[in-house]
């Protein structure tokens, strides 16, 4: 097999993990509360604007930063349903996409003018892990290492602990769980902070690897729809298995071809599979 054939399925594999966890995120938060933030990549791209000042400018070590940066993002998934989300609970499926859109411009457009349109990196240059002759990113396979423990965590979470049970029961039927004394507001604010702080643990290894400016979000937000939309909206194990099958297809189709034409064959894949399969791969 070529040797950089294997190098572009390992890098494939290592991006799925990041993608995975973004549509974790997103999965969790449309299975419990039942709307789609239009916004989730803008929260990923404040986040990394978070550990990029901390880091740089106030010299806060990484670690630190990072934290710093997930709480940060976990708060701001809290107050983006106190004051966006809980209030337009009961309107129709298509108020809740205008209202959570309106919200990604509004991110976009603060960061532009707080920011400007500059490309800002933290300057970190992680090695470069060579097998053979195959080249491993350090960067990517951190994120994918830590993705991973993520998803583990979370899963612990949601199947070990009473809040993670009640979590999945009120994915399940709201309505029932009301009745026997769940606190759904509760439920849904607990929601939004780890839907959150996913957000800002991806921003934390993305910004490892990527310049962030104001408009990062549009390089993950729509990708990160459609692995969600592929694996079945609300299922977080399809999202998980999507994300992996979406970004073999970037990583070989790029390989093969150019990055460029590498995403569009993962809209073609996409589109195709909507057609034979529209309530996704693993939706029941």
């Amino acid at each position: 097999m070529d040797i950089y054939l294997v190098e572009a399925i390992i890098n494939g594999v290592l991006l799925g993990g990041v993608l995975g966890l973004l549509a974790l995120g997103l999965n969790l938060i449309f299975g419990v509360i039942d709307v789609v933030w239009i916004c989730y990549a803008e929260l990923v791209m404040c986040g990394m604007y978070a550990v990029y000042w901390l880091y740089v400018y106030f010299a806060w070590p990484l670690i630190l930063a990072s934290f710093a940066a997930i709480l940060s993002v976990a708060g701001l998934g809290i107050l983006l349903h106190l004051l966006i989300v809980g209030p337009i609970l009961a309107s129709a499926p298509i108020n809740q996409l205008l209202a959570t859109g309106g919200v990604l411009f509004f991110l976009q457009s603060l960061a532009t003018l707080l920011f400007g349109t500059d490309f800002r990196n933290i300057g970190l240059h992680l090695p470069i892990i060579e097998l053979g002759d195959i080249y491993i990113s350090y960067a990517r396979l951190l994120a994918f290492g830590t993705a991973l423990i993520g998803a583990v965590a979370l899963y612990l979470f949601l199947s070990r602990t009473y809040l993670g049970i009640a979590i999945r029961a009120i994915a399940q039927d709201r309505e029932i769980m009301g009745l026997m004394g769940v606190d759904q507001r509760r439920i849904y604010l607990l929601t939004s902070a780890i839907g959150g702080a996913l957000a800002g643990l991806a921003a934390c290894l993305l910004v490892l690897q990527y310049d962030v400016h104001p408009f990062i979000g549009l390089s993950f937000g729509p990708i990160t729809f459609m692995v969600c939309v592929l694996g079945g909206l609300g299922n977080m194990i399809g999202g998980f298995v999507a994300a992996f099958i979406m970004s073999q297809i970037i990583a070989i189709g790029g390989y093969y071809f150019s990055i460029e034409l590498s995403y569009v064959l993962a809209f073609v894949f996409f589109i195709v599979l909507m057609f034979i399969r529209p309530q996704g791969i693993l939706a029941r």
